[in-house]
């Protein structure tokens, strides 16, 4: 009966890791998936506040043109307050942001998965408020 000595021992290792590994699924996952909506939040907030930035001779001709410089200028200073980095393309009256958030894992770096990172993409367009006479 010698010959099993240690079986235990091996077995409970290898139990260990794979519990250890779906706790890390479970807790690293949880913290994706709640990055992932961090950056969607983000992108969103940054193309809101790229809309904002209407060209003022577009405006005053009824147009909601966006000025493509001050456009890229706002979502920057958004982004800059944020964890995120990202991206803005204007087009018109609409902005389009790419936002990337890196997370790093805590359980999963034993599986060597470091930092993964999550991206959302959102748009947004300027438009004309309704006034007194218009319906």
């Amino acid at each position: 009966m010698r010959g099993e000595d240690g079986s235990i021992g091996v077995f409970a290792t290898v139990i260990t890791l794979a519990l250890v590994l779906v706790a890390g699924l479970v807790l690293d996952g949880g913290r994706l998936l709640a990055a992932r909506r961090q950056a969607d939040d983000i992108a969103a907030n940054a193309a809101r506040a790229g809309a904002q930035a209407i060209d003022e001779t577009s405006l005053r001709s009824g147009g909601t043109t966006l000025d493509p410089i001050a456009g890229r200028d706002a979502v920057a200073v958004y982004l800059a307050a944020t964890p995120a980095t990202g991206t803005a393309r204007i087009t018109g009256d609409t902005v389009t942001v790419d936002a990337r958030l890196a997370v790093p894992m805590l359980l999963l770096t034993i599986a060597g998965i470091g930092t993964t990172t999550v991206t959302a993409r959102r748009q947004a367009r300027a438009v004309r408020g309704v006034t007194a006479g218009e319906s």
